[in-house]
């Protein structure tokens, strides 16, 4: 979010799949690094949990209409950065919806579509599409991932950065693991024991 990103403090993140282990964590360091956070989750359960975790905002990205909560609740700014773990058709509504010059983070596709994102988007919104593959970082940008892992320690070894854990799975139950995930019912990291 900050490396990439380029995430300030007064900016307005959205993070989309807010409930899950990376959403979790995009609200904790976007709020630590001064943005206004508005988590997008599917079910209230999800966007509770997100504003348990310091989101300022929630909204229902499974409503028709969820782009018009989102004006709403970005006071008709729209996001300035997106923290995108999701892809499919939430990812294209949320980069319509994005502030101008602003930046697109994708991570990630647990919908299982990656999106086709129209050229004319990102010039009519003056917007970036950032791609960042967390398993490049420490090859291609060494610099980076150093940055990056002493600001995450730092906030780890002050308390101000926690890990969510949401369900642990014995790894017998590795099946119900899968399950949970594929239906996107986690909420928080999972968990598979092994040993």
């Amino acid at each position: 979010l900050g490396e990439r990103g380029q995430l300030c403090s007064g900016e307005q993140l959205l993070v989309l799949g807010a409930a899950g282990g990376t959403g979790i964590a995009a609200i904790q360091v976007g709020k630590l690094l001064g943005a206004r956070v508005v988590a997008a989750a599917s079910t209230e359960e999800k966007r509770s949990f997100a504003a348990s975790f310091g989101a300022d905002a929630t909204v229902d990205y499974t409503k028709p209409d969820w782009r018009d909560a989102l004006k709403d609740a970005t006071g008709g700014h729209g996001p300035d950065v997106i923290f995108d773990p999701v892809g499919g058709e939430v990812s294209l509504q949320a980069f319509r919806s994005i502030a101008w010059n602003g930046r697109h983070v994708v991570v990630g596709f647990a919908a299982g579509q990656i999106p086709a994102l129209p050229f004319n988007l990102p010039l009519l919104k003056g917007g970036l599409l950032i791609g960042v593959d967390a398993a490049q970082i420490a090859r291609r940008e060494p610099e980076a991932q150093a940055r990056v892992m002493t600001q995450l320690s730092a906030w780890l070894n002050d308390g101000r950065l926690t890990p969510v854990v949401g369900k642990v799975f014995a790894f017998e139950d590795f099946r119900a693991a899968f399950t949970t995930m594929q239906t996107r019912a986690a909420i928080g990291k999972m968990v598979v024991r092994i040993g």
